[in-house]
This record gives C-alpha cells, structure tokens and sequence, in this order.
C-alpha cells in the first residue's frame, strides 16, 4: 500500500521530464509547439518515423491523416496523382484505377524503409469492390462480385485447380497485365503465370534445370529473334566456334547456367 504512494510521483515525474523536454527541444526548424498545440500531441502518438520520402511530412499529421477516419486515399492523391513515371510504366499504370493506397503503402516504420509492400490479395479485394460497368442501358457501374465469389467459394482452400502456388483471392488477378513486360518466356509458355509462379517471389523454389547433357532445349526456350538472320552464321555461331550449328541445336553452344554462358567463351551478350 505504501509502495504506490512512491511509484506513482516517480511515474508523474519521469512523465513531466519526457513533457518539459519533448516541448523545450521543438521543430527542427526552430519552432517550439506550445502544450496546447495539436500538432505537438500528435507528434507524441506518432507510432515512428516515415519513410525517406516522407519525411518532410514527419510534423504535419494532418496532410496523410484525417481526423476520426485516418490515413484516407484522396491525401495520397493529392501528391501522387501526377506521377506521370508511375502512371506511365506497364506494371505500375493500374495505379490509376486503384482508388485505395494503405492497403500496400505502409509508413511510420523508419527512415530506411520503403513505404511499400505489395499485397496480391489486397489488391484482388479491391478488385472486387471497383465498379465496372455491365454494358446495359442505365447501367453506370456497379461491383462485379457474385460471379468471381462463386467461383472462388468452389475453388476453396486449396486453390483453383492449375494454381498451387497462390492463394485463391489472388487467383482472380491477370498476371500479364502489370508483369508482361518481365516475361523472359516472350509468351512462349502462355499468360497464365500462375501455373509456375506465386506472388511472394518471382523465382521457383522447386524448379530444376534438366541435366546439362538434356537436348530438349526447345520444349522450354526459343531463340532471339537475331537466331533466324544471318547474323547468326556470321556473328553467334563463329564466336561459339560451331559454324554448322543450327538454330534448334542450343546445346552446342550455350550453357545450362545462362543463356549468355556461351561454352568455350564465357558469359558474352550480343544481342
């Protein structure tokens, strides 16, 4: 009982201290918050500093965060939607239908961090909630949602079946359209990534190149487009030192370690 009348000054105390210089030591550039200043008390409740590029919003709560409501989309927009570097690239544009930033674009966890940590399934759920119009008369757009649920309640836990490596939400995404630009097959092996690949990490865990002595090259690759030109006689096939070589034979000159891990020669890109 006689403890508390002890620990509860010390708390006041240390609590005072914490104040006193928390108001004293004031804004970078000069200004000192009074103890009434909002701004101040928000300072106090920040949950961390922001990200890099942030960070000149780090006093002013206010111009990300709404009152009552929090961290709302038209703040973002208020800055981002004329990025014309983010809107104009293949696998960022469909920032521009998004309507909704938190989801993935998160703050308040450091100077060095990235503000970013893309979330397939948040992106799919709010895939569900756009509006999108159905072609009839009056129809201005309403959410496209009972078929793609229906779907997805069959598919259940496991996945749609040809997808084991994503989530079910995530199933409803087309890869192609933000990840066309990366597909080192050129289509070869079809649109649907998902049948190889998830959404944490671009590479294959489980994938293992058959053996070196394979020649079945072509069930998995093709050639550049420069391999059905005479610049392949004349330039690939003579830096190999295979001048009958033909185009289906990649084994006589390419490694299994890289493409451009020409046998005899070592790595050597030219084209």
């Amino acid at each position: 009982m006689k403890l508390r009348y002890f620990v509860l000054p010390a708390v006041a105390l240390c609590l005072a201290l914490f104040a006193g210089f928390y108001f004293l030591r004031g804004h970078p550039g000069g200004e000192r918050p009074g103890v009434l200043s909002a701004v101040a008390w928000q300072r106090m409740a920040s949950p961390g500093a922001l990200s890099r590029p942030h960070a000149f919003l780090e006093h002013n709560c206010a111009a990300c965060h709404t009152p009552a409501r929090g961290v709302e989309a038209a703040n973002c927009i208020a800055c981002h939607a004329n990025n014309e570097s983010l809107l104009g690239r293949q696998p960022t544009a469909f920032h521009a239908d998004i309507g909704s930033c938190r989801e993935c674009h998160l703050e308040h966890r450091g100077v060095a961090r990235r503000p970013t940590d893309m979330d397939h399934a948040a992106l799919a759920a709010i895939g569900l909630r756009q509006p999108r119009a159905t072609g009839r008369p009056g129809d201005e757009g309403a959410p496209v949602r009972e078929q793609l649920v229906a779907w997805l309640r069959e598919a259940g836990d496991s996945g749609p079946a040809g997808h084991p490596e994503i989530a079910p939400r995530e199933a409803i995404l087309d890869c192609t359209s933000c990840h066309a630009h990366q597909d080192r097959h050129r289509e070869f092996f079809g649109r649907d990534c998902a049948q190889c690949h998830g959404t944490t990490a671009w590479a294959i865990a489980a994938f293992r190149h058959p053996s070196p002595q394979s020649r079945d090259c072509a069930q998995c690759h093709q050639a550049p487009p420069s391999h059905y030109m005479m610049h392949f006689q004349m330039v690939s096939a003579s830096v190999a030192g295979h001048h009958e070589a033909r185009v289906e034979q990649c084994y006589l000159c390419h490694q299994t370690t890289s493409w451009n891990d020409i046998k005899g020669v070592g790595y050597y890109k030219h084209h």
